[in-house]
């Protein structure tokens, strides 16, 4: 009946041959199945809650981190032909190193000689500009020196002319001592015809007397011509200031028009000595620029031009030169919307194109061949596509980067952000939602606040 007591009083049973039971029973795959699930479905959930790393992920290439450093070509500064090559492609060349000498192929610096004849030109010119200017100072000398004689001159016509005055005083003086003497002669010869007259005086004496009085009168003749005399040297005295101030003048102003003939000339030397020096430099520097140096040391990579005659052109790239010892970078690119969350010193995992990694973004401890980097430049400028360019050097708390790295290979980058729950991260990649605002930034408790906001919804 209920078959709880351990006498049985039934016979025993063979179940396996109740189809009825046998259909009720759980299949065993079944119970296998149940099982699975649920140890899925607890493990999924454990995973859920486990921390991931949100990232930034961009692609790029090996670069330098200074422009000096950078693949450079080497251009020719003048056009030629190229006479000869001194390296080939794979050769290493120090600083100053000759890559290849170029000819000439304009018609004006043919001449082999053109430099030494515009040294001998100028050395010409130079020599002209010399007598020139001691031809100035000369002028400058003849007029200093008529200067003075002007001076001395002037000063001797003052002094004839003070005599002149002097003299014109003195006989100015005699012509009235003279009048006197007329005067008083007349009246000597007046009383003396008088007293003929009355018979007192013999006619010998009367005309003694006017001996005596035309001896005066001419004696007054003679003080009047020399006062006249007197007065005309004066004149001419003050005509010969003037005289000699006009001539002076004359003499000055040839000498001064001479003076600024001469450093004109001078002056115009001295602009084609400084022209024909400028050419000198110039073929100096032309000359020199025939061989082609190595700007700094590094690996030739590609030669340009190739063959001996060929022509080039001014300012045309001829040689490519890896630099020796290039300060390795990396250069990734990454969306504009996505560039307010990186910062200088932020870690950047990187991939690069020959070295296999496995890379786990939300887990980098588990990443496998992938290198640490620092991100050291961030560009203020987008690129045409609208990406940014985001520089990362070496960390040097992490594995060193390989040595074999070469300029322009590929990299895959993932710069990384805060940490989240996994599922926080399922969420939001499921609805299209940006990164967390990184709490090191500026203004990253407005983005926790926003993330527990989003949470609780």
């Amino acid at each position: 009946m209920l078959n709880v007591s351990r006498n049985k009083i039934a016979p025993t049973r063979d179940e396996a041959h109740w189809y009825s039971l046998e259909v009720l029973q759980t299949p065993h795959a079944g119970r296998i199945l149940a099982r699975w699930l649920i140890g899925i479905l607890v493990a999924v959930l454990v995973i859920m809650l486990l921390p991931w790393q949100q990232n930034v992920q961009g692609k790029g290439k090996i670069t330098a981190l200074s422009p000096q450093n950078r693949p450079q070509t080497v251009q020719s500064v003048i056009p030629g032909q190229i006479s000869s090559w001194r390296v080939q492609e794979g050769m290493f060349v120090s600083k100053g190193d000759t890559l290849l000498v170029l000819g000439e192929i304009k018609n004006e610096y043919f001449d082999p000689e053109v430099l030494q004849r515009k040294q001998e030109q100028l050395a010409a010119k130079e020599g002209s500009l010399k007598f020139k200017l001691e031809k100035a100072d000369a002028l400058i000398g003849q007029i200093a020196a008529l200067e003075v004689a002007r001076e001395l001159k002037v000063e001797q016509a003052r002094n004839k002319l003070a005599q002149a005055y002097l003299k014109v005083t003195t006989d100015s003086a005699a012509w009235a001592a003279e009048q006197v003497n007329l005067q008083v002669a007349q009246a000597q010869l007046d009383r003396q015809e008088q007293l003929f007259e009355q018979g007192l005086v013999k006619l010998t004496d009367l005309e003694k007397r006017r001996l005596k009085f035309q001896e005066v009168n001419a004696k007054l003749v003679s003080a009047f011509n020399k006062y006249n005399l007197a007065l005309n040297e004066r004149i001419n005295a003050e005509l010969n200031i003037s005289t000699l101030q006009a001539e002076f003048a004359d003499k000055l102003s040839k000498a001064q028009s001479d003076l600024a003939a001469t450093r004109a000339d001078a002056f115009e030397s001295e602009g084609e000595v400084a022209k024909l020096e400028n050419e000198v430099a110039n073929l100096t520097v032309r000359q020199g620029n025939y061989y082609l140096l190595a700007p700094q040391a590094g690996r030739i990579v590609k030669a340009l031009k190739a063959g001996i005659g060929e022509t080039v052109k001014e300012g045309e790239a001829l040689v490519t030169i890896m630099p020796e010892t290039p300060d390795v970078a990396v250069e990734l690119y990454v969306q504009a919307m996505d560039l307010p969350l990186l910062k200088i010193g932020r870690n950047v995992r990187l991939e690069f194109d020959g070295w296999p990694g496995f890379q786990f973004s939300g887990w980098p401890n588990a990443s496998v061949g992938t290198f640490g980097g620092l991100i050291s430049v961030i560009d203020y400028v987008a690129q045409p596509d609208g990406s940014y360019r985001v520089l990362v050097t070496p960390n040097p708390s992490d594995e060193e980067w390989p040595e074999q790295l070469r300029l322009g290979s590929g990299v895959f980058g993932w710069a990384m952000l805060d940490q989240v729950p996994l599922w926080y991260e399922v969420w939001r990649q499921f609805n299209g939602f940006p990164p967390e605002y990184p709490s090191d930034l500026p203004g990253a408790e407005g983005g926790d606040k926003a993330k527990t906001e989003t949470a609780s919804k």
